[in-house]
C-alpha cells in the first residue's frame, strides 16, 4: 500500500500536467481554459473521493483494477482532446461554441480525475486498516506528487514530448497494478496487465510517429512539431508560405507584411538607429527589416530556443541570412532578465506576443517600460505593437489598450499611437514625430526596400480620421495602468475572449465591480457578517467543523500558491522548469506537514486540550505567510527561486499539517473521515483555483488578494 500511495500521487500530478497542457493547446493557449481545467480536475478528484464510500475494506485486486483503468484512460483522453475540433466539425483556427468547449474540458478530465480520487480513497482505507493513520497516507500521496512534479520538470528539460510523458504515466500506473496482483489472485487480470505493459512499451517506441499523426488532424500541411517549455510549436508549409503556430495559435507567417509594417514605422521615427535591441520576433522578419537601416549592432533576444531552432530550418533564405549577419548577435534569454544587465540602445523593438496571457502580459507593464527606459540612449525610442480591429474597438479592447497606454505614459513623457489592424505604439524621452513629414523624408533618404510602407501610406496613417479618433479615445477611456502586481490587461483579455461567445459581456467594466465605494455596499457587509456567523455556528458541529477547516486551508493554500507562482512568473519569466520546481516545493511541504503532525499526534486519542495547540500553531503560521506575502507584494520586493520555493514549501506545510490535524483530532475511526476530508481538501483547492485565478487576482490584484487571505486564515481560528 505504501508503493500504491506514492504511485497515486505521482500519476495524478503527472497525468494532470499532461492533460492540461493538451487542453491549453486545443484551445489556442487561452489561459482561462487552463485555469478552468485545473479547477475541474480537482472537482472530479473530489467526486472520486466521495463515490465508493460503502466499500470499507477494498481489496488489492479492486485497487489494481483502478490503476489499470487509469493507465488506459490517459491516452484515450489525449486522443479525444486532439481530435475534438476535427470530430465536432470545427473550422481551423476558429473557436468551437462555448458549450462544446466546456463539454470537451469536463469530459476529457472526468475519467482520470475520478479514478485519481477513488484510488486514494480505497488505497487509504486499505492502508489505515493496519492501524496506521490517514495523515501518513496523505503524506505519502503528497510525496508521490513531488515525484510526479519532478518527472514533468525533467521531461521538459530533456525535450521529451508530452505524448511520451502520457505513455510513461500510463506505464507506471499499470506496473503498479502488477505489484498489487501477486499471489493467488485472478490470473486473467494479471495477464491483461502484462499485455498492457507490452502495448505501452511498443507505443513508447513509436511516439514520434503517433504524435505526428494526431497533430495532422488539425494541421494537414504539417512540416514539424515539438513541445517546448513555453508551449507546443508547430510548423506548416503551403507552397511557399511557412506558418508557425504556438499552442495552435498562429504566431507568424512568412508571406505577410507585419514585420515590415512594425519595424519601419518605428525605425523611421529615429534619426539614425545604430544600436538596436529586438526582444522577440526576429524569426518572423524583424531582424531582416532592421538590417535595411545598416545599424552597427543588433541584439536579438529570443525567449524560446525550441521555437527558434525548429522554425529556422524552414524559414525563407532572406530571413535565415539576416539572422547570420555579422552585425547580429542572438541571445537566448528572458527579455526582462536580459534588460537588467544589457547596455543602452537607440531603438528597442518589442516583438513579443499579444498581452492575452500572464506569460505575455509582463512585457506590457509599467515595470517593464521602466526597464526599457533605463536602457535607451538620449533620443532613444521604444516600440511595440497591439493588434486590434481597424475601425471599431469594443469596450474591453479599448480599455485593455488604454491600460497599456497609460502604463507607457506614466513612464515616458512622449508617446505616439499609430492606429491600424496592427497598432504601432512608440515612446521616448525626446520629441517624437507629430506629422508624416519627418518620417516620409527619412524614408526617401534611406530608401529601404518595402512592400507596404511608402510616403503616401505614412501620410495616410497621420491624416485619416482614425488617428485623431483613437487618440481621443485613449485620453477619455477610464482604465488604470497595467502593472505587474495588478495585471489589468489580463482580465480584459478574458472578457474579450468570452465576449466572442456572449457579446453582452463586452459591456462589463471589471473595475466597476471593485471601486472605492465597494467596501461600503450593504451587500458586502451582509455577506461578511453571514460568513462570520456561519463559522461561529459550525464551531459547535465537530464533524462539519473538521470538514470546513480542511476546505478553508485547501482554499487558502491554493490561492497563496497561485499568487506566489504568478509573482515569480512576473519577475523572472515563465520557465516551466522553474514552475515545476515551485509546485514540487508545495507538494514537499504538504508531505512534510502531514508527517510532522502525524508524528506528534498519532496514538493520542484521549482528546487532550493541548492537541488544539497544533491546529492553532498551524493557522498562526498560515496567517503569518499570508501577511509576509502581502508585504512582499505591496513593497514590490523581487524574490528569487529559493525564496519563493521556501514560501511555497511553508504554505504546503501548513495545509498538509491542517489536514493531518483534522484527521487525528477527536477521530476514533480514521476510515470514517477519509472521504469527507480528502473531498473537502480538493473542493477547497478547486474553489481557490477558480476564484483566485479568475476573480480575486484579476479584479483586486495579487497584493489585495494576499491581504484578504490573511482575514480568512485568521477567521479559521474559530474552527480549531
Amino acid at each position: 500500500m505504501i508503493i500504491s500511495l506514492i504511485a497515486i500521487g505521482m500519476i495524478s500530478i503527472l497525468g494532470q500536467v499532461v492533460l492540461i497542457r493538451e487542453l491549453n493547446v486545443a484551445f489556442y493557449g487561452v489561459e482561462l481554459i487552463y485555469l478552468l481545467a485545473l479547477g475541474i480536475w480537482l472537482l472530479w478528484t473530489a467526486a472520486g473521493a466521495v463515490i465508493g464510500r460503502r466499500i470499507r475494506f477494498p481489496s488489492p485486486r479492486q485497487i489494481a483494477v483502478l490503476f489499470i483503468l487509469f493507465g488506459i484512460a490517459l491516452p484515450i483522453d489525449i486522443l479525444f482532446i486532439r481530435s475534438s475540433r476535427f470530430i465536432l466539425g470545427g473550422v481551423p483556427g476558429a473557436y468551437l461554441p462555448i458549450i462544446l468547449q466546456f463539454t470537451i474540458v469536463v469530459t476529457s478530465l472526468l475519467p482520470a480525475g475520478l479514478l485519481s480520487g477513488l484510488l486514494f480513497q480505497w488505497t487509504a482505507k486499505a492502508y489505515v486498516t493496519g492501524g496506521r493513520t490517514l495523515a501518513l497516507a496523505y503524506a505519502m500521496e503528497s510525496a508521490g506528487g513531488f515525484i510526479g512534479g519532478l518527472m514533468s520538470t525533467l521531461f521538459i528539460m530533456w525535450g521529451i514530448r508530452n505524448f511520451s510523458a502520457v505513455i510513461v504515466c500510463s506505464l507506471a500506473s499499470v506496473l503498479t497494478s502488477l505489484i498489487l496482483l501477486r499471489g493467488g489472485l485472478t490470473a486473467l487480470l494479471r495477464s491483461s496487465a502484462i499485455i498492457l505493459v507490452c502495448i505501452f512499451i511498443a507505443l513508447l517506441w513509436n511516439t514520434s510517429s503517433l504524435d505526428r499523426r494526431m497533430t495532422m488532424l488539425n494541421h494537414p500541411n504539417l512540416v514539424e512539431s515539438s513541445d517546448s517549455p513555453y508551449g507546443r510549436i508547430t510548423v506548416t508549409r503551403l507552397q511557399n508560405q511557412v506558418s508557425v503556430f504556438e499552442n495552435d495559435a498562429l504566431a507568424f507567417e512568412t508571406e505577410g507584411t507585419e514585420a515590415e509594417y512594425f519595424c519601419h514605422l518605428t525605425a523611421l521615427q529615429h534619426p539614425n538607429p545604430k544600436d538596436v535591441l529586438i526582444l522577440g520576433g526576429g524569426i518572423e522578419g524583424l531582424v531582416r527589416e532592421m538590417l535595411k537601416y545598416a545599424p552597427q549592432r543588433i541584439q536579438y533576444v529570443e525567449l524560446n530556443p525550441v521555437l527558434f531552432n525548429l522554425a529556422i530550418q524552414h524559414l525563407p533564405d532572406d530571413i535565415r541570412k539576416s539572422l547570420g549577419n555579422p552585425n547580429v548577435r542572438i541571445v537566448f534569454a528572458d527579455p526582462r532578465q536580459y534588460l537588467k544587465e544589457s547596455s543602452t540602445y537607440d531603438l528597442i523593438l518589442v516583438g513579443m506576443p499579444e498581452p492575452s496571457s500572464g506569460q505575455a502580459n509582463r512585457f506590457y507593464t509599467q515595470e517593464f517600460f521602466k526597464q526599457c527606459q533605463a536602457k535607451l540612449k538620449p533620443g532613444g525610442i521604444l516600440g511595440f505593437r497591439l493588434h486590434a480591429a481597424e475601425n471599431l474597438w469594443t469596450i474591453p479592447l479599448a480599455r485593455r489598450n488604454t491600460s497599456i497606454y497609460r502604463a507607457l505614459q506614466s513612464v515616458f513623457p512622449k508617446t505616439l499611437f499609430l492606429p491600424g489592424s496592427t497598432n504601432v505604439v512608440t515612446a521616448s524621452n525626446s520629441v517624437l514625430p507629430g506629422s508624416p513629414d519627418v518620417m516620409s523624408r527619412r524614408l526617401q533618404d534611406r530608401q529601404p526596400r518595402t512592400k507596404l510602407v511608402s510616403t503616401s501610406y505614412i501620410r495616410y496613417l497621420f491624416t485619416n480620421d482614425r488617428y485623431d479618433k483613437i487618440r481621443k479615445l485613449l485620453q477619455q477611456e477610464q482604465a488604470p495602468p497595467n502593472t505587474d502586481i495588478r495585471p489589468v490587461c489580463y482580465q480584459y483579455a478574458i472578457i474579450i475572449w468570452l465576449s466572442q461567445f456572449f457579446p453582452r459581456i463586452a459591456l462589463i467594466d471589471p473595475f466597476s465591480v471593485i471601486g472605492k465605494e465597494f467596501i461600503k455596499l450593504p451587500g458586502v457587509w451582509l455577506l461578511g457578517i453571514s460568513f462570520i456567523i456561519f463559522f461561529l455556528v459550525i464551531r459547535f458541529r465537530p464533524a462539519l467543523r473538521r470538514i470546513i477547516l480542511v476546505a478553508t486551508a485547501g482554499f487558502t493554500g491554493m490561492v497563496l500558491e497561485t499568487i506566489l507562482i504568478l509573482y515569480y512568473q512576473v519577475k523572472h519569466g515563465v520557465l516551466y522548469q522553474d514552475i515545476g520546481l515551485l509546485m514540487m516545493s508545495f507538494m514537499a511541504g504538504l508531505a512534510a506537514g502531514a508527517l510532522a503532525i502525524h508524528k506528534k499526534m498519532s496514538g493520542t486519542f484521549d482528546h487532550r486540550p493541548s492537541e488544539r495547540l497544533y491546529g492553532t500553531g498551524l493557522l498562526i503560521g498560515l496567517s503569518f505567510l499570508c501577511m509576509l506575502t502581502g508585504i512582499v507584494l505591496t513593497m514590490d520586493i523581487s524574490v528569487g527561486l529559493v525564496a519563493i520555493s521556501c514560501l511555497l514549501g511553508a504554505s504546503g506545510f501548513a495545509v498538509g499539517g491542517v489536514f493531518a490535524y483534522a484527521s487525528l483530532h477527536e477521530v476514533e475511526d480514521p476510515k470514517n473521515v477519509i472521504s469527507p476530508l480528502y473531498s473537502a481538501d480538493l473542493i477547497g483547492g478547486c474553489l481557490g483555483s477558480l476564484f483566485g485565478s479568475l476573480i480575486f487576482i484579476p479584479l483586486a490584484g495579487m497584493d489585495i488578494t494576499a491581504w484578504g487571505l490573511l482575514v480568512i486564515a485568521m477567521l479559521s481560528f474559530v474552527l480549531v
